[in-house]
C-alpha cells in the first residue's frame, strides 16, 4: 500500500510538473508572438520591411515591444553589417589586377565605410544617454544626424561603383554589399524618426 501511495504521489507531482511546464512555455511562446509582431508592425513603415524584419526578428526576445531596444538593436546590426562589408573592402582594395579607377573607387568606399562606422558608433553612444539625460530631443536630433551622415557616405561610395568600366564582378559584389548597409541604415534611420515621434 505504501508504494502504491509512493507511485500515486510521484505521478501526481509529475503531472503538476508537466502542467507547470506546459504553462510556461505556452507563455513564452506567446510572449515571442508578441515580440516578433511588434518587430513586424514596426518594420512595417520603413522604406524595406523584409529587410528589416529579418535582420531584426532573432533579436526579439531581447526587442520585445520597446521602440527603445528596436532602435538600438537595428543600429548595432547596421554597424555589424558595415564593419564587415568595411574589412571586405579593404581585402579588396589589396587584389592585384584591378584599373586604377576601380582601385580609386575602392580606395575612396573603405574611407566613406570608415566614417559610416564612425558615425554608427556615435549614433549608439548618443542612444545610451538617453537614460542618463533630460534632453532627449537634442540626444535624438544628434542621433539623427550621425546616422543620415551614414547613410550619405555608404550612398557616395555605392555611386563610385555606377558606369560600365567598372569590372562587372567586383561592381556586383560591392554595390549588393554596400546597398544592404544603405537599406539597413535607411530602415534604423526610419524606427529613430519614429521613436522620436512616440516620446516626442
Amino acid at each position: 500500500m505504501e508504494r502504491s501511495s509512493a507511485l500515486a504521489n510521484l505521478a501526481t507531482n509529475l503531472l503538476v510538473c508537466l502542467a507547470i511546464c506546459s504553462y510556461i512555455i505556452s507563455i513564452s511562446s506567446a510572449q515571442t508572438s508578441t515580440n516578433t509582431q511588434f518587430i513586424r508592425t514596426s518594420c512595417s513603415k520603413t522604406t524595406y520591411p523584409r529587410l528589416c524584419y529579418t535582420s531584426l526578428s532573432s533579436h526579439a526576445n531581447l526587442i520585445q515591444t520597446s521602440p527603445k531596444l528596436l532602435t538600438s538593436t537595428a543600429l548595432n546590426v547596421t554597424l555589424d553589417k558595415a564593419r564587415s562589408t568595411s574589412a571586405m573592402m579593404v581585402r579588396l582594395s589589396r587584389v592585384q589586377g584591378m584599373k586604377p579607377r576601380e582601385v580609386g573607387a575602392m580606395q575612396d568606399c573603405v574611407e566613406e565605410l570608415s566614417s559610416s562606422v564612425d558615425e554608427l558608433r556615435r549614433s549608439i553612444h548618443e542612444m545610451g544617454q538617453i537614460k542618463r539625460s533630460s534632453n532627449f530631443g537634442l540626444i535624438m536630433n544628434d542621433v539623427q544626424t550621425w546616422v543620415s551622415a551614414a547613410l550619405t557616405d555608404e550612398n557616395t561610395c555605392s555611386d563610385g561603383f555606377t558606369g560600365s568600366t567598372m569590372n562587372g564582378n567586383t561592381k556586383t559584389v560591392v554595390r549588393n554589399e554596400i546597398l544592404t548597409i544603405a537599406h539597413l541604415t535607411s530602415n534604423a534611420l526610419a524606427l529613430i524618426n519614429r521613436y522620436a515621434e512616440l516620446q516626442g
